[in-house]
Formats: structure tokens, C-alpha cells, sequence
């Protein structure tokens, strides 16, 4: 049985709950891909722990449920930060989920930097690091190969920071290669879908916002969700990574849902429409894409009016596709947790084939 050995740097609502999803069906991977996935590294905001022979997992999630950190393991290492953690220890590959920081997307991208430079997989649920320095990190992958199988570099993958578990990367890059997409537009923020249906039944913002967080969907920053810059990270992964123009935040327009009013909510929904955060990318004439974020009056025939009850979903417009829907309605930071999962699983068939 192949066991793959794994950092955690994160753990947060996405790092815990991934660690939960592990606990919760241990033989998964084994029975069904034929290997066991070992996390013998972790690192959160009080500092590091680390065990070669594989962490208790059990004990971590109990302290994150007590709003402890790891530095109350005694795998605890008070020499290492989650950076050394990953320039020094022993692994096949981290799995990034520390919080977005779009200032300088640190800790998150010389975690990711470190790993790749080392040769080691990677596996990002956090933006921040794709968002400041994609190209950087694509240089240093198989990326830098166009995902080739056959690349000799480290495999570089984060489904996950795109809608959590809508395949909208792979669906993008893999399923339209060959097609030219001429519009994309993107529902991929839980929060605003949860805040926006909310207000429509009558809640304030500050009630629909507290629905959003004990659904455990809110970043820890809530401007992030609610002023669109979330959206906005996502639809900047997308443009670098499936319509292959290379972009950064200052190339989005970007407006949040403060300035939505009930009476506006309201009228779209008695339409039989709706009102989401759309992020939208649309081919010009010269090949490059606008870029924008706001919130959108999705009428009756849209494909995307049909989502509710906080789901996402995203459809795209190509020449010889035509016009592609998919939607997902995930349980809070699971569905995140399962594209991390699914991409570890593809790295883990790459790595097998070297």
C-alpha cells in the first residue's frame, strides 16, 4: 500500500474540516485509489507541529473544536514555522489553506514557493498565492508544461479556490480544450448567495451575514465576500489559468452587494429571476477578456436564476461547445475539502506514473 506523506498549513474551517473528512472514512482512499494519505506536518496561527510517523488527527480536531492551536501538541515544534515546515521536512506535498492575504499572500505563497522549488507537490485551497504570483508558480510546476503527464516538474493544483467543489478549473481547461469560450460568467461565492437569498426573505444584512457564518462559508475578512473581492480572486485564477490571459486583481472591475436594496431582491425574485454576484469574463475582438465582478440581475431564462439555497454554479459560451452549465450545492467548507481530496488523488496517479 502506498502511503503519500502530507504538510497541512491552515486550519481554519477548510484545514479542520478536511482533517475531519479524513478521520471520518480513514479506509476511502485505500479501498477505492489504493493509497493512504499520511499528514505527518501541520501548521496554524500558534505555530507548528510535526511527526514523521504521522500526526494524531483526532487530537488536532479536537483542539481547533476548543479554539486551541497546535502548539498544545507535544508533536509541537517551537523551532519551525510553517515556512521552515515546509523548506526542511519530509513530504510529497503540502496542502495550502491559510487564510487569504491579498497584500503580499503570505504565509500562503513561500509555503507554496518553498514546496515547488523542492520538487514537492502542491495542492492550494487559499487565493491568495494564485492570485499575486500565478505565473511565478506556474513557471515552477507542471504548469510550465501545459499539465503535461509526462513533466518532470512538481504537479501544482487548487480546484478547490475556485468555487470549492465546481469543477470550474478542470471543467475549463480540461473538458472545453479546443473549444474557444467566448463569455464565462461565474457564481462562486457561497457568502453573497447566502446573504443576497436571505435579505429576500426579509432578513437584514447583518442577520443574512450571520447565517453565512454559522455556515461556515464566510472568510475570515467578510469584506472579502461581501465587497466582491472574493469573486473577484476567483475570476482571476480562472483568467490565468483557463483562458490562459495573464491577469491580477487591478485588471477587474469590481463592485460588492452593500448597495443591493430588499426592494431590488424583491423585484428580481417575483420575476422569477434572482440577483447574484456574477463574475464575468467576455472575449473582445483583439482575443483578450473583460474582466468584472457585480452583482446581476439573472432573469427567468438564465441558466443561473435556478440556483438557491446558497448554491453556485458557473456557465460558459463557447464556439463549438456551446453553452455549458453546472451548478453545486455544497455543505459548508466540505465541498472546498472534497476538491482538495480530488486533487491530491490526481497528483497521487502523476507521481505513481514517474
Amino acid at each position: 500500500m502506498d502511503t503519500v506523506h502530507a504538510l497541512l498549513t491552515g486550519l481554519g474551517n477548510i484545514g479542520r474540516t478536511f482533517l475531519e473528512m479524513l478521520i471520518a472514512d480513514p479506509e476511502r482512499l485505500p479501498r477505492r485509489y489504493g493509497f493512504r494519505l499520511k499528514i505527518v506536518g501541520v501548521a496554524d496561527s500558534t505555530g507548528v507541529a510535526l511527526d514523521p510517523s504521522g500526526l494524531d488527527l483526532a487530537a488536532i480536531v479536537d483542539l481547533k473544536r476548543r479554539r486551541l492551536g497546535v502548539r498544545e501538541l507535544p508533536t509541537f515544534r517551537p523551532d519551525l514555522d510553517p515556512v521552515t515546515l515546509a523548506q526542511t521536512a519530509e513530504y510529497d506535498l503540502v496542502l495550502e489553506a491559510t487564510p487569504t492575504n491579498l497584500r503580499d499572500g503570505q504565509p500562503g505563497l513561500d509555503i507554496v514557493r518553498s514546496a515547488l522549488q523542492r520538487g514537492k507537490a502542491a495542492v492550494l485551497a487559499s487565493k491568495g498565492p494564485l492570485v499575486l504570483a500565478f505565473q511565478d508558480l506556474a513557471t515552477l510546476s507542471d504548469w510550465a508544461d501545459d499539465l503535461s503527464p509526462h513533466s518532470r516538474r512538481p504537479p501544482l493544483r487548487f480546484s478547490g479556490a475556485v468555487g470549492g467543489a465546481l469543477p470550474t478549473i478542470n471543467f475549463g481547461r480540461r473538458d472545453l480544450a479546443g473549444a474557444q469560450i467566448e463569455r464565462a460568467e461565474l457564481v462562486v461565492n457561497g457568502t453573497t448567495q447566502v446573504i443576497l437569498e436571505q435579505m429576500a426573505a426579509g432578513a437584514d444584512f447583518a442577520t443574512a451575514l450571520a447565517e453565512a457564518q454559522r455556515q461556515g462559508i464566510v472568510e475570515p475578512d467578510p469584506s472579502l465576500d461581501v465587497d466582491g473581492w472574493d469573486a473577484a480572486n476567483k475570476l482571476v485564477i480562472f483568467a490565468n489559468a483557463v483562458l490562459n490571459q495573464s491577469a491580477t486583481l487591478a485588471d477587474v472591475q469590481v463592485r460588492g452587494i452593500r448597495e443591493v436594496s430588499a426592494d431590488d431582491l424583491a423585484a428580481a425574485w417575483r420575476a422569477g429571476g434572482r440577483i447574484s454576484l456574477v463574475a464575468s469574463a467576455v472575449r473582445q475582438t483583439d482575443g483578450t477578456y473583460t474582466l468584472s465582478v457585480a452583482p446581476t440581475v439573472l432573469t427567468a431564462d438564465h441558466p443561473l436564476s435556478r440556483l438557491a439555497h446558497g448554491e453556485m454554479g458557473f456557465v460558459i459560451y463557447s464556439d463549438s461547445a456551446g453553452r455549458s452549465t453546472i451548478s453545486s450545492l455544497e455543505d459548508g467548507p466540505l465541498g472546498t475539502c472534497q476538491a482538495m481530496l480530488r486533487d491530491v488523488i490526481d497528483i497521487r496517479h502523476r507521481l505513481k506514473r514517474h
